[in-house]
């Protein structure tokens, strides 16, 4: 019997994925633990797997958004039948299947039409030459362009004006081999700028959208901010030593990296900041799975480094430099973003000396750190002029008091100002 490959749920409140292409095609033979398509979620664009050898009989949904559990596709024996109304399980914006008595189109059949499929490809592409260039963004009805996030990521990455490509997906929809297309050919002539004053309507992307939704429930939280400042002298000694010691290949240790693992150990010793909040429980956890915010093209992500606690500087500058060279490069799998107790935000490069961080929720506190400065302080009756770090501790006073916060900050400086403490 043909085995059904529904939509899974790749990370905790996943609800629904938007298909972005198929990696195979009908009647093409699938390997279990090969990547059989691509799914958009709310934070990522990742390969799914297959789940069991076969053929792929039939593609139910092609692409579009659909709800976790739809069933996506059909893996079987070749020549097997697909149970009937398959091609029913489309989700909204994707495109419909056609419609046929099951096991209409046999595997074998579906590989000797490819040259028909590729004549339609192409018949298509002719025709969206041949059509006028479409109108630009802001004169289409609803404002917004119709592409699929590959298509979008595609464009962005190359340079690509979306506004100037006619779609020939579902609806006008964009598809990658629209801007591929698009990009062979020669640029149009600049449009006219836009009237003094206009305003330009930038719709949100979906990881805009996730971030505006979780950010307004951080907001909702009762919170309160402390701050400390710790003298960086150790620290930065300890990190100019690691470096010297670097072998070719190995990550270059970071200030990032030093407080991650400072944070993690600090964590172990006060763990009512290592914990979520879930309405009438907070959730104590056994390792400090530190998360560091990264900017990306496509907004903020906080990929995690799971028992921070346990690893090395060394070990969590290789993690950190994997981590957000691919989330920079949009290949971020959802696994990486799951399981964080705990997040740092470091602005200290842009040169930001002191700021608040918004929680991550359910996570109940989040560290902001600032830029390491020359400035004077008084030490047993003398002048000295160190590099000074302010450290921002925001915490969901559902879950944590003032008393346990400041013991912890207290915990991280000491660990910062002395690193040998932390090991």
């Amino acid at each position: 019997m043909a085995t059904e490959v529904k939509l899974p749920r790749l990370g905790q409140g996943m609800e629904s994925g938007t298909i972005v292409r198929w990696l195979k095609a009908e009647g093409e033979q699938v390997a279990k633990g090969e990547p059989l398509y691509e799914v958009d979620t709310e934070k990522v664009t990742q390969e799914v797997e297959a789940e069991a050898d076969g053929v792929l009989l039939k593609i139910a949904v092609p692409e579009g958004e659909v709800p976790v559990g739809r069933t996506l596709a059909f893996i079987g024996s070749e020549g097997e039948e697909v149970p009937e109304g398959s091609g029913n399980g489309a989700g909204p914006g994707s495109a419909p299947a056609e419609a046929q008595p099951a096991g209409a189109e046999r595997p074998a059949e579906g590989a000797a039409r490819e040259p028909e499929r590729e004549q339609g490809r192409e018949a298509a592409a002719a025709a969206a030459e041949s059509q006028p260039a479409p109108a630009p963004a802001g004169d289409r009805a609803d404002g917004r362009i119709k592409a699929s996030p590959l298509a979008r990521r595609i464009a962005r990455e190359r340079g690509v004006d979306l506004a100037q490509i006619r779609g020939t997906g579902p609806e006008g929809r964009i598809v990658a081999e629209d801007v591929e297309r698009a990009e062979a050919q020669p640029a149009p002539p600049p449009a006219a700028a836009p009237p003094p004053g206009e305003v330009e309507v930038v719709p949100l992307t979906t990881i805009r959208k996730t971030i505006a939704r979780r950010m307004t429930e951080a907001w909702e939280a009762p919170v309160f901010q402390i701050s400390m400042s710790a003298d960086m002298t150790r620290a930065n000694e300890v990190r100019a030593q690691l470096v010297e010691r670097l072998r070719d290949g190995e990550a270059k240790p970071t200030v990032s990296d030093v407080l991650t693992k400072v944070a993690a150990a600090a964590l172990m010793r006060h763990r009512e900041l290592n914990a979520t909040f879930h309405g009438d429980a907070v959730h104590l956890h056994p390792s400090a799975n530190v998360g560091i915010a990264v900017a990306t093209d496509r907004g903020l992500v906080v990929p995690v480094t799971p028992g921070a606690e346990r690893l090395t500087i060394a070990e969590i500058a290789a993690r950190r430099v994997d981590l957000v060279g691919r989330a920079r490069a949009g290949r971020l799998q959802q696994a990486d973003l799951d399981g964080g107790t705990f997040t740092i935000s470091n602005l200290g490069m842009y040169g930001v000396e002191q700021f608040v961080a918004v929680l991550n929720p359910p996570q109940v506190a989040i560290l902001a750190v600032g830029a390491a400065e020359e400035r004077p302080v008084v030490r047993e009756g003398e002048l000295l002029v160190v590099p000074l770090m302010t450290l921002t501790l925001t915490c969901d006073h559902r879950a944590v008091d003032g008393a346990g916060a400041s013991e912890f900050l207290a915990t991280v400086r000491a660990f910062l100002e002395e690193p040998a403490l932390a090991l």
